[in-house]
């Protein structure tokens, strides 16, 4: 059986900008968070998370990681466990949907292998390389989750207007990751529950150029999807472990 938590040691991966930022924000002033650990790639985008850091210099540690170098990834644990010996809730908000001649596919006609690599490097396999290197730290006897931002277009069942061919499947396999490890998890760190999360489409930079055929009200601020996702993984059950969850807390077809 799993313990309550009553300091939950936090890591946000992706928390320069966009909703990993937002998650930040929302967690340093809650009363039960102990440390956050909040990763970025560039320093010019994490203006926002080094303000957070010189308001709370001893509750945020920052960590520069690029998610596609395993080298980074295993540096930025190797900090964490020098500054604590467990988490309770890890979230992975990093993906990529577009990034300068970068752009989701509308036909077969427009893929190429470069730009089918990159949506598999950055939404899919740091997401294994993570779970493989935070493992250790997961292994205790309270209560943690481990959340990775996903998306709806990334299932299979769902999808009834195809195109998005890299970002689809990129985020196709990084659901079936995300089973396997919740499988594991179950097996060598029982008390922890890992899931997918659809953050529906928020208002941040990956999804302005895709804004106008969404309806105001499914347009979500930072403020608001951080809010209701949060309100998903505070409600999640050991049950739920292996379960992909729409930012309502619905459950969604893999």
């Amino acid at each position: 059986m799993s313990t309550m938590v009553s300091a939950k040691n936090i890591l946000i991966i992706g928390a320069s900008q966009g909703i990993g930022n937002g998650f930040v924000q929302k967690l340093i002033n809650q009363s039960d968070t102990g440390h956050i650990f909040a990763t970025y790639r560039t320093e010019n985008t994490a203006e926002n998370l080094f303000s957070l850091k010189n308001l709370y210099p001893h509750k945020l540690t920052t960590i520069t990681v690029d998610v596609t170098h395993e080298n980074e990834i295993q540096q930025a644990v190797t900090i964490i466990k020098s500054h604590v010996n467990k988490l309770h809730l890890v979230i992975n908000c990093v993906g990529i949907l577009h990034e300068g001649e970068l752009q989701p596919e509308k036909s077969l006609k427009h893929l190429n292998t470069d730009n089918l690599w990159r949506y598999f490097q950055v939404n899919t396999i740091p997401t294994g390389i993570w779970g493989k290197h935070l493992q250790p730290l997961f292994k205790h006897s309270e209560s943690s989750i481990f959340a990775i931002i996903s998306a709806k277009v990334g299932s299979i069942e769902d999808n009834k207007l195809g195109g998005w061919y890299g970002y689809r499947t990129s985020k196709a396999a990084l659901n079936m990751l995300i089973k396997n490890m919740a499988i594991e998890y179950s097996r060598v760190s029982k008390n922890t529950i890992v899931i997918a999360l659809h953050p529906g489409t928020t208002n941040t930079k990956l999804s302005t150029p895709f804004q106008k055929n969404v309806l105001p009200e499914k347009l979500f601020s930072v403020n608001r999807c951080t809010q209701q996702l949060l309100s998903v993984i505070n409600n999640v059950t050991i049950n739920d472990n292996g379960k992909f969850f729409s930012w309502d807390g619905s459950n969604l077809p893999w």
